[in-house]
């Protein structure tokens, strides 16, 4: 059964992150979908995903096999054109009760989210097979400067990283490196810092700083790193140059923020 997971980090996340799973298989000339919310958790192999309710259902009875053929390949292709990524692993009915009761524990970090400009219409112009070896050189360009930089990947939004580190000077660092690396590549990043506090439960993090981040990450242009003035307050000591931003309502986060463009 071809399953897709959407790409991207969704705003009201309250554990790992949420997105939204679907699934086709067929069977003669019916065709059987299967569509939800899930939780990700994890990144890479490691990934787990978990259905948050009994995932909706429906039959398309097609009346003959080529019918039912052609429904399916146009609803993939659907699911290919609105950002999903091929799933494929499976999806778990819940999260062991175990893993929802781990205690919570609280940590600073500077978060990091990198994302690659105009991606949908990059992979349209230039096909699938050729942009997922692009993309294959893309996430080893990125993991190579997070290890040199002694960050840690949180997790992947398709086309995107989310990681952490325990120095604000240390990432902006390693943002500038991976904006460099990949216009090798012909790709532009915009690249988002904000610092602050999470929660750590079963080896999961959690809290609003993820979604601050993303924000800033949203507001930057091709090439540019933005960063909280959470950020640039702990660099008061730093030699890394920092423009003025202004300042500006983040979406679903209170408050205004001014964010900060930092200098080549």
């Amino acid at each position: 059964m071809p399953k897709f997971l959407r790409i991207g980090v969704h705003q009201s996340n309250v554990s790992g992150y949420t997105s939204k799973a679907w699934c086709v298989r067929r069977v003669g000339s019916a065709v059987f979908l299967k569509w939800g919310a899930v939780e990700v958790h994890g990144a890479g192999d490691g990934r787990r995903v978990y259905w948050t309710r009994l995932p909706q259902e429906k039959t398309v009875r097609c009346g003959t096999v080529q019918r039912a053929q052609d429904y399916a390949k146009a609803a993939i292709a659907r699911r290919r054109n609105h950002r999903y990524e091929p799933l494929a692993g499976p999806i778990a009915l819940q999260r062991r009760s175990a893993e929802r009761g781990a205690e919570l524990r609280q940590a600073l970090a500077t978060i990091l989210i990198v994302d690659i400009v105009g991606s949908t219409a990059k992979a349209a112009k230039l096909g699938d097979a050729r942009w997922t070896k692009i993309m294959g050189h893309y996430y080893a360009a990125v993991r190579k400067e997070l290890k040199s930089s002694r960050g840690k990947e949180v997790v992947t939004t398709g086309d995107g990283i989310l990681a952490t580190f325990k120095a604000p000077a240390a990432g902006i660092g390693c943002a500038t490196a991976i904006r460099q690396a990949v216009r090798t590549l012909g790709l532009d990043i915009r690249v988002g810092l904000h610092a602050g506090e999470y929660k750590v439960s079963g080896g999961e993090m959690v809290g609003l700083a993820f979604h601050i981040g993303t924000r800033v990450a949203a507001k930057a242009r091709a090439g540019e790193v933005l960063v909280s003035s959470a950020v640039k307050d702990l660099m008061a000591q730093s030699e890394i140059q920092f423009r003025d931003h202004g300042v500006h309502q983040l979406k679903g986060v209170p408050a205004r923020w001014r964010l900060f463009r930092v200098e080549d």
